[in-house]
C-alpha cells in the first residue's frame, strides 16, 4: 500500500469540513451579482444568502472568499433595515461576528455581503482553476471561470462546502463592460434560464447586464459564466419528464461545425435517461456551451472545449478504437448532471460517485450507439489508465480528493457490480432508482454503498473496501498440478471474492476465487489459461 500520509493544515480543515461555523445553518438561495471591470481583470460585487438556522448557532459564522479577493462588508438584512456585521479575516476565511445565539432554530435569516478583487487567473483549466481571461481567434473578448477543486469561494463569497446547496437554487446577475463607439455585443451566459437582459448607459459606463435563475438545487464549484461572441440557437428533445429545452452556444465562426457535433446530445439525452432516469433539471434546461477550455460540467451549462474532436482531444483514452468513435467530453461532461449534479457527494473525498460512476456513463453511451461488445471493450480498455498511487477515497474533513484513480477504478467497480449482479435490467434500475432516491441530494460513500447492497440483494462492502479504500490491485495466483486447478488471490483484504470463469480454451469452469486457496479438477485440461476479462485483476501464474 502506497503512504497516505499528508500534512493537512488548518485552512484545509476548514475549507473540507462542516465544522462549528457551518453545521447550523444550512443556505437556501443566493442572489449573487458581479460587475467586471476588464482593464484591470477585477471585479466587484455582492451575495444576498438567504438561509435557514437548523441547530443552535455558534458565536460566528464562516464564510468562505479566498486570497486575493476582499470581503468590503457584510450586512444582516431584515424586513426594514440592514444591520452592519463586523469580521475577522483567517487565510481564505471570513468570520462573520454577531449574536447568531440569539436566534432560534428554524428561522430564517438573510445577510449581503458585498466584496471585489482579482480573482486567481487559472494556469491550466479546468485542472489548476480560476478565471480565463482570454480572446477568441478574431480578437474579441472570451472569458470564463472553472474553479472545481480550486472552489468557488476563489471568486464569490459563500459556504464553499459540497455538502450544503443552496436547496431553493440562485440568481447569476453579470454585468460586463462594452464600448460605446464600438460595441462588441458580447454574449453572457450562465446556470439556469435568462430572466432579463439589457444595456445599460450612464456619463462613464456603458455595457450590458444579463441575470440567469436557476431553480434547482446547485453546488457552487458548478456556478459559472461565460462570455463571448457566441451564436445562439435553441431547440427541444421530448423525454421522460416531457419536453427538455436545449440551448447550443458556440463561437460565432464555429456555428457549422458545432451544428454537427452537437447534434449527439438529442440521442445522448435519451440513452441517459433511459439507464440513469429523468434528466434532473427540467426546470433550468439543457445547455451546451463552448468554452476556452476542455471541459466541464457545470449544471444546466455544460463547457465544451474539445474542439469539435472526436474522443478526448481527438485522442482514445481506452486505446480500443471504440473512444474515437463519439465525443468524449459532450458525454462525460453531460453525464455529471445525473452523477456530480444530480448526486453530490458531501465530501470532496468521496468524488468517485462523481467521476467513476459518469465515466461508466461512457459505457452506457457506447452500449446505446455502438452495442455491448464494443461498450465493454471500451470499458476495459480504459483500465489500464489506472495508476493505483494511492486510495480513490481520501481522508474525510479536510479538502483532500484522492486518486485520480476515481475515474478509470471507479468505473471498473460499477462494471464489476454489474457483472456480479448478473442482471442488466436490474442494474439500469438500479442506476434509476439511486437518482430517483438521492435526487437532488448531497450522499456519502457509505449510502451509496447501503443502496447497492440493498437493491443487488448482494454484499458489495469487500468489494468497495478493496477498490475504493485501500489501492492494492488483487493477483490471481495460481498453478496446475496433477490435473488439478488451485488457486487464489493475494493483495486483497479479508473476505474479497469475485465470481468469474476460468478457461483453457476446451474447457471452461466457474470459480469465486478468495483469498483462500482453492482447487478445482483440471482433467485434461491445458495449460494456456484465460479468466473473465470484466474484472480488475492482475495474474500470476
Amino acid at each position: 500500500m502506497a503512504n497516505t500520509t499528508f500534512a493537512f493544515t488548518h485552512s484545509d480543515t476548514l475549507r473540507g469540513s462542516n465544522g462549528i461555523g457551518r453545521n447550523w445553518w444550512d443556505v437556501q438561495y443566493y442572489d449573487l451579482h458581479v460587475t467586471f471591470d476588464t482593464a484591470t481583470k477585477s471585479i466587484h460585487g455582492s451575495n444576498l444568502v438567504f438561509f435557514t438556522i437548523t441547530s443552535t448557532p455558534h458565536d460566528s459564522l464562516q464564510l468562505d472568499l479566498q486570497d486575493p479577493m476582499e470581503l468590503d462588508s457584510v450586512f444582516i438584512t431584515t424586513s426594514d433595515k440592514a444591520i452592519p456585521v463586523s469580521f475577522e479575516k483567517q487565510k481564505n476565511v471570513y468570520w462573520l461576528k454577531y449574536p447568531f445565539r440569539s436566534f432560534r432554530t428554524g428561522l430564517n435569516v438573510s445577510f449581503i455581503a458585498y466584496y471585489h478583487g482579482k480573482p486567481k487567473q487559472a494556469k491550466l483549466p479546468p485542472w489548476e482553476g480560476g478565471f480565463i481571461w482570454t480572446k477568441d481567434s478574431t480578437g474579441k473578448p472570451w472569458i470564463a471561470v472553472a474553479c472545481q477543486g480550486l472552489g468557488a469561494s476563489s471568486w464569490w463569497p459563500c459556504k464553499d462546502y459540497q455538502g450544503d446547496e443552496p436547496d431553493n437554487g440562485m440568481n447569476v446577475n453579470i454585468i460586463f463592460p462594452d464600448s460605446k463607439e464600438n460595441p462588441q455585443d458580447l454574449s453572457i451566459i450562465s446556470n439556469g434560464k435568462l430572466i432579463d437582459s439589457k444595456f445599460y448607459a450612464g456619463e462613464n459606463e456603458w455595457g450590458k447586464s444579463c441575470s440567469w435563475q436557476v431553480k434547482n438545487p446547485i453546488n457552487t464549484y458548478d456556478v459559472t459564466f461565460y462570455i463571448g461572441d457566441y451564436i445562439h440557437w435553441k431547440d427541444t428533445v421530448m423525454g421522460e419528464k416531457g419536453v427538455l429545452s436545449l440551448d447550443f452556444y458556440a463561437l460565432k465562426y464555429n456555428e457549422e461545425r458545432a451544428h454537427k457535433q452537437f447534434e449527439v446530445v438529442k440521442p445522448m439525452i435519451h440513452c441517459f435517461e433511459h439507464w440513469m432516469g429523468p434528466y434532473p433539471f427540467y426546470e433550468d434546461g439543457y445547455k451546451l456551451v463552448e468554452a476556452p477550455y476542455l471541459g466541464m460540467e457545470h449544471q444546466s451549462a455544460v463547457a465544451y472545449g474539445n474542439k469539435y474532436k472526436m474522443g478526448y482531444q481527438g485522442k482514445d483514452r481506452s486505446n480500443t478504437g471504440v473512444g474515437t468513435l463519439f465525443d468524449f467530453i459532450i458525454i462525460h461532461e453531460s453525464g455529471h448532471e445525473w452523477f456530480g449534479n444530480n448526486i453530490t457527494a458531501k465530501d470532496i473525498s468521496d468524488n468517485w460517485i462523481h467521476e467513476g460512476i459518469t465515466t461508466y456513463s461512457e459505457t452506457l453511451f457506447a452500449e446505446c450507439q455502438l452495442g455491448k461488445e464494443k461498450a465493454f471493450e471500451y470499458c476495459r480498455g480504459e483500465w489500464s489508465n489506472i495508476r493505483n498511487d494511492i486510495p480513490v477515497i481520501g481522508q474525510y474533513g479536510v479538502n483532500d480528493a484522492g486518486s485520480s484513480d476515481k475515474y478509470d477504478k471507479g468505473a471498473a467497480l460499477m462494471h464489476m457490480i454489474r457483472m456480479i449482479m448478473h442482471n442488466d435490467e436490474k442494474f439500469r434500475l438500479m442506476l434509476r432508482g439511486m437518482n430517483e432516491t438521492f435526487y437532488h441530494s448531497t450522499v456519502t460513500t457509505k449510502e451509496i454503498e447501503l443502496y447497492i447492497n440493498t437493491f443487488s440483494g448482494k454484499d458489495f462492502t469487500p468489494l468497495f473496501d478493496q477498490y475504493l479504500r485501500i489501492n492494492n490491485i488483487p493477483i490471481m495466483d495460481y498453478y496446475i498440478k496433477n490435473d488439478v486447478f488451485n488457486y487464489h488471490f493475494s493483495n486483497v483484504l479479508a473476505g474479497f471474492s469475485l465470481p468469474m470463469e476460468v478457461t483453457d480454451g476446451v474447457m471452461t469452469k466457474r470459480i469465486e476465487p478468495s483469498v483462500e486457496w482453492k482447487s478445482i479438477p483440471w482433467k485434461g485440461g491445458g495449460y494456456n489459461v484465460t479468466f473473465s476479462k470484466d474484472f480488475l485483476f492482475t495474474v500470476k501464474k
